[in-house]
């Protein structure tokens, strides 16, 4: 069986540092590393206009800006095809049978789901597109016969809901379907990258990222501002490392260089932890290294935006041939669904002889 990755980003806004250490980095990493036979990256514009049909404009906009981040971190079209959700109709068909094999109870169980709802305040008006986007994904996912999943921790009450969409499917109708797993970030710190602002996640509604578009000013502004431990009030007041944000950037970012480069007062991140834990190391000195090794990261990202950038004719066209391609591949999945459904009519001579048989 071949090795197929399918993963994707909702187009709600550019994508951010969060992004990046969560999925994007190993996204470029298992592109190189020749183990997987097709990867398939998906802009969810279509899964964006859920909880955005007010505003679809905000969805067009950032397409573009997702391809673009996209690209500059790495990701190479001649390696990955990069396509566009809405372009791609078989998904909407295969979510339409799927839904029969969903229950309403269960789709309110599932926890993504419930802790969306409750952010966006939706309350009991739930807009039916949103409430059965885990069905949506599963699409997604089973179209293009992924074997392999990566994404964020958050996203694993999805994957689950999938996967008993493939089992139930494939009990009734026949093994059709690929039973796909999920592939977490490899660092602990990456599962969940806190906000500037302390809060639990980073994210665009909350106004709290860091973008891979921001400039090397902007980056400066924000991680000088960065909530720290608020218990460590002095240079020599002992301080907290775990739930202080500045540390599990750190945790996410730093390296062995960059000690080397620009902290060589410290062979690692270990021994920086502990200063700043007796006490003796203030914020400002920590915010400044972790400025340094995030510029570090971001510089050649933003260096090859810049680049397609000045082509975003050849970004478009990336885009429509990475859909038209990727369409093929749903297509045929359609055709193997429906049969195993048995609702291929005229694909089928068996079914022409049901017809005259029922008929009789």
């Amino acid at each position: 069986m071949e090795k197929i990755i399918l993963t994707g980003d909702r187009p709600t806004g550019r994508l951010h540092v969060g992004h990046y250490v969560g999925s994007l980095k190993r996204r470029v990493e298992l592109q190189e590393s020749g183990e997987y036979d097709k990867i398939f990256i998906m802009i969810a514009d279509a899964q964006a206009l859920t909880d955005n049909a007010d505003h679809p404009e905000k969805v067009r906009q950032n397409i573009m800006q997702v391809a673009l981040d996209y690209l500059s971190v790495g990701l190479d079209p001649s390696k990955s095809t990069l396509f566009i959700q809405s372009m791609i109709p078989e998904l909407t068909e295969l979510t339409f049978y799927y839904s029969n094999l969903v229950t309403v109870s269960r789709l309110q169980r599932n926890p993504t789901v419930k802790s969306e709802i409750k952010m966006r305040n939706f309350e009991a008006s739930i807009p039916v597109g949103f409430f059965t986007y885990p069905i949506s994904q599963a699409a997604d996912i089973t179209a293009f016969k992924a074997t392999t999943v990566p994404v964020g921790e958050d996203q694993m009450p999805m994957l689950e809901q999938c996967k008993e969409i493939v089992h139930k499917f494939n009990a009734v109708y026949g093994e059709t379907l690929v039973d796909p797993k999920i592939l977490l970030p490899d660092n602990e710190a990456c599962l969940r990258l806190p906000g500037i602002d302390g809060k639990a996640k980073m994210s665009k509604s909350l106004g709290n990222c860091i973008y891979l578009s921001d400039t090397e000013t902007d980056v400066r502004k924000k991680v000088m501002s960065m909530f720290t431990d608020p218990t460590h009030l002095r240079v020599e007041d002992p301080g907290h490392v775990e739930g202080n944000p500045v540390f599990t950037y750190l945790d996410a970012f730093s390296n062995q260089g960059h000690f080397e480069e620009f902290w060589p007062e410290y062979q690692n991140l270990d021994e920086l932890k502990e200063h700043y834990m007796r006490g003796g190391l203030g914020d400002v000195k920590v915010k400044k290294f972790l400025n340094k090794v995030l510029q570090a990261e971001l510089s050649p990202i933003r260096e090859r935006r810049k680049e397609w950038e000045k082509d975003l004719p050849a970004v478009y066209e990336i885009l429509k041939k990475g859909s038209e391609a990727a369409r093929e591949v749903a297509s045929e999945t359609l055709r193997e669904v429906k049969a195993a459904m048995k609702i291929n009519y005229f694909d089928n001579d068996d079914m022409i002889r049901e017809f005259m048989a029922a008929y009789k």
